[in-house]
């Protein structure tokens, strides 16, 4: 026989259960993002879209840039940042150090942004002529991808090659100067080396391989604030289809935000993708494709699966 006392306990258990929502999400007071100062972004902030669109839900926006990926993703891995945007190798060096992030969504490249570039009068004339050169890049950037792809592509082993680990400023100043030979290099840096310097350029991304971008956030934010997240996303794939139709103002955003030579800037806005996606098969195969070239070279300790850490964004839901 069931007790009164069983039925007021089970009575109280749900009634428990109704007044707390099994998927309740706590609030964060603001969501810090991670950029690199270029792209759409100084658009998007002049635009106050971000900040209209989490401030009913009382929780502020706070932006924070960075030179290139690897440090954006350090500071997603030990949470100082929420959620940022960098290119293809830094997630994968971050994953290979058990670093805390997810990818959350993606742009895909048209393959024109970035590229493999010589001084304007250098006997260097295909990727082949590599071959015993110094070549400068950002270690652990979307660069050094390139770098690798396109010695892959030509059959030169990364051994022939004297690599030059740089930042985008040192890089420049090195390449100016003559100090290396070649540079492998994103917008706005590659637009400002072929309008300043004259520089060549002997392969693009789409040259040697389909390049991605992702939008990545820390772990512990996307297991605790899923829906933030879809927010995110959202947010910036309705920005992105603005920008492809307004490219003249996120040129001047740009420009205004970085001092970079406004034709540099108008250069690299033509001939970029600003549409988020999801991460489909294509992007993920790609994507592993980057991580499996890292570990043949011996670039990162341990072989990974891409798809370990991709977080499912379904538009819409």
């Amino acid at each position: 026989m069931i007790s009164r006392r069983h039925i007021l306990a089970t009575a109280l258990l749900l009634a428990t259960a109704v007044a707390t929502p099994v998927h309740a999400e706590d609030k964060p007071t603001e969501i810090r993002i991670g950029t690199q100062k270029g792209g759409f972004f100084p658009a998007v902030r002049q635009r106050h879209t971000l900040e209209n669109a989490f401030k009913p839900l009382g929780i502020e926006i706070k932006w924070i840039d960075f030179q290139f990926g690897p440090p954006l993703l350090e500071a997603i891995n030990v949470g100082s940042v929420d959620f940022g945007f960098v290119g293809d190798s830094p997630p994968i060096f971050a994953q290979a150090g058990n670093a805390k992030i997810r990818y959350v969504a993606a742009v895909k490249s048209e393959g024109t942004t970035q590229a493999i570039i010589v001084p304007k009068d250098s006997p260097i004339k295909t990727l082949a002529d590599l071959k015993g050169k110094r070549v400068a890049f950002a270690k652990g950037s979307s660069a050094q991808n390139l770098l690798v792809a396109a010695l892959e592509k030509a059959s030169v082993p990364w051994s022939d090659i004297t690599p030059a680990p740089l930042a985008p400023a040192d890089a420049t100043a090195a390449f100016v100067k003559g100090s290396v030979d070649a540079w492998s290099i994103w917008d706005p840096y590659l637009a400002l080396a072929e309008l300043k310097e004259n520089a060549r350029v002997i392969a693009f991304d789409k040259d040697v391989h389909q390049p991605n971008a992702f939008y990545i956030a820390g772990s512990d934010f996307v297991e605790k604030y899923p829906s933030l997240v879809a927010r995110l996303n959202a947010t910036f794939a309705s920005e992105g289809v603005w920008a492809d139709s307004h490219q003249n103002e996120v040129a001047k955003a740009q420009a205004e935000a970085t001092g970079v030579d406004l034709e540099a800037i108008r250069r690299f806005v033509a001939r970029s993708n600003f549409r988020v996606v999801p991460l489909d098969a294509d992007i993920i195969k790609s994507q592993q494709a980057v991580a499996d070239r890292y570990t043949k070279l011996g670039l990162i300790p341990k072989q990974i699966n891409v798809t370990d850490i991709v977080w499912k964004w379904t538009p819409g839901s």
